[in-house]
């Protein structure tokens, strides 16, 4: 088959930045270099100075299949995600059933099967009695197995501490924890509905979520990784005061060893903060709740000097109806991953971060961290899932939504950068303007 061969491109991975081009094909990387020489056959498209990243690798999202198909499901949130340079992703396992044995595993990966328009992969959960699926799970099947430490939809709240002590023990596969205190959650509610009666609103998510709720649970749950050396991934943290429990440094040193405790945040905590809810209410109300302007800047200085390992989205849709409801009854949760990747780049445009730091918490890091064969990278060989960013101004406007909810925290928001293309597996899914052809996303292979 012909080749495509990107020109003149500024190429962005593993902490560098250089001008070059790189040819692809059947799928894969074939060559990169400060000047690749094309075929006769080959399709050439210039790039002209723009950024050309790897394919940005999403580690939590919620999909909502199966069971909640009036939200979204994997065929609409993928192409969500590929319109907005997430190439692969990983879903959570609070569905409906939710994904506590291998049987709801692979029916999972059944329907995603040639309707997913980016690569996948996802979790199995863990419940107070699943621990024998929780041993038995093959490691290949799964990215990790994910813990609620905290509330959560279903039969998913792990509060048992002998069976918490046994996941932590026994899980043969990383553990990633949602790390808030059900108890303290619950506390604070009480006493703001005695307060507020029917005046309670998202103005006060962020105290009834609280801080202490936080680092209460993650405390606990990396008291529990120490003590087994269990591989933690603490997602979304939202603090400041969690990230003094965290080390700073890379994910793997130069002498291979790598990092058994890691720590995420997500987009939306570093773009909004406790005084976007008097304009946005419910549309930004999320667990763990988006805090205060100081925890906000604390998670960028975090990522930038590697306490926090990973950035992702945490991506939930909710429908308007919903989220228009009263504080007390409108569901948590943000659909992001269309602009997750540009609102990232605004830190970047801003100076606040390099664009190989970008790549390397959104594509490098879930990679190695997941042990993601072949991917998250511009190497000859790898998989080419690719993004071209366009140095292009734009507004989001609730028309141009692609997941079902139909919404976005971001509408009316200028970015300074745009999706110009998006290819995964060597195939062009997004052109900038639309979807492209079918669906051609694969199941994510973990090298383990």
């Amino acid at each position: 088959m012909p080749g495509t061969v990107i020109v003149n491109a500024r190429l962005v991975n593993e902490g560098r930045e250089s001008e070059g081009d790189l040819r692809f094909e059947n799928g894969r990387i074939t060559h990169i270099g400060a000047s690749v020489a094309a075929r006769p056959e080959d399709k050439i498209i210039e790039a002209g100075g723009r950024w050309l990243l790897p394919g940005m690798i999403d580690d939590q999202v919620h999909f909502r299949e199966p069971g909640m198909p009036h939200k979204g499901d994997i065929a609409t949130e993928s192409a969500a995600a590929v319109a907005g340079g997430l190439t692969s992703f990983m879903d959570m396992p609070n569905t409906s059933p939710p994904t506590l044995n291998a049987e709801a595993l692979a029916d999972k990966y059944q329907r995603a099967k040639g309707r997913a328009w980016g690569n996948y992969g996802f979790y199995l959960g863990a419940s107070n009695d699943n621990l024998a699926d929780v041993r038995t799970l093959d490691p290949k099947t799964a990215p990790g197995i994910k813990v609620f430490m905290g509330a959560s939809t279903g039969n998913m709240l792990v509060d048992n501490p002998d069976t918490l002590d046994a996941i932590f023990r026994e899980a043969p596969t990383p553990i990633i924890t949602h790390c808030e205190d059900t108890p303290t959650i619950d506390a604070n509610l009480a006493a703001f509905q005695a307060r507020y009666g029917d005046a309670l609103g998202a103005e006060h998510h962020p105290d009834i979520r609280s801080r202490e709720a936080c680092i209460k649970s993650t405390r606990l749950a990396l008291s529990l990784a120490r003590k087994h050396g269990t591989r933690l991934h603490v997602l979304h943290i939202s603090t400041a005061d969690e990230l003094a429990l965290f080390a700073p440094g890379p994910l793997i040193h130069s002498d291979g060893a790598r990092k058994r405790i890691t720590a995420e945040t997500c987009v939306h905590f570093l773009r909004f903060d406790r005084g976007d809810y008097a304009r946005l209410g419910n549309f930004i109300k999320c667990n763990p709740a988006i805090k205060d302007a100081g925890d906000r800047e604390a998670l960028i200085k975090a990522l930038a000097t590697d306490v926090i390992d990973v950035l992702a989205t945490d991506h939930a849709p909710h429908t308007l109806e919903e989220k228009e409801k009263p504080y007390a009854q409108a569901p948590s949760g943000l659909p992001l991953v269309q602009y997750a990747l540009v609102a990232a780049l605004e830190l970047v445009h801003e100076k606040k971060l390099k664009a190989t730091q970008i790549v390397q918490k959104f594509a490098h890091a879930p990679a190695q961290l997941f042990d993601v064969k072949e991917r998250g990278f511009l190497r000859e060989g790898y998989w080419a899932d690719l993004v071209l960013i366009d140095d292009e101004e734009f507004t989001v406007k609730r028309e141009d939504v692609l997941s079902k909810c139909g919404w976005s925290p971001f509408e009316g928001t200028m970015f300074r950068s745009r999706i110009g293309a998006t290819w995964v597996n060597g195939r062009m899914v997004w052109n900038g303007e639309h979807l492209v052809g079918t669906p051609v996303g694969q199941r994510l292979e973990f090298a383990r």
